[in-house]
C-alpha cells in the first residue's frame, strides 16, 4: 500500500501544537477580512465547531449572526 502525504485538513486527525497555531492564524486573517465560519470550514475540511474554537482560543470578536433585518412596514 502506497503512503499517502497528510496534510493539515485531512479529516478526523488532530491539529495540535506549531500546527494548530499555524492554522488558527490563517483562520483568523481569513475570517477578519470577511470570510465566514462555514466558509472557512468548507475550505479547510473541518467542521464548524472546529473554526469556531479554534477563532474563539484565538480571541476573535465573532460577527453578529445572520444577515439584512426586516423592518416593519409603518
Amino acid at each position: 500500500m502506497a503512503a499517502t502525504a497528510t496534510t493539515s485538513t485531512e479529516k478526523g486527525r488532530r491539529i495540535v501544537g506549531a500546527e494548530r497555531q499555524t492554522l488558527a492564524k490563517d483562520l483568523v486573517k481569513r475570517y477578519t477580512n470577511g470570510e465566514s465560519i462555514r466558509a472557512l470550514a468548507a475550505s479547510t475540511g473541518r467542521s464548524y465547531g472546529f473554526v469556531h474554537r479554534v477563532l474563539t482560543e484565538s480571541g476573535v470578536q465573532l460577527r453578529q449572526r445572520g444577515g439584512a433585518r426586516r423592518r416593519k412596514k409603518a
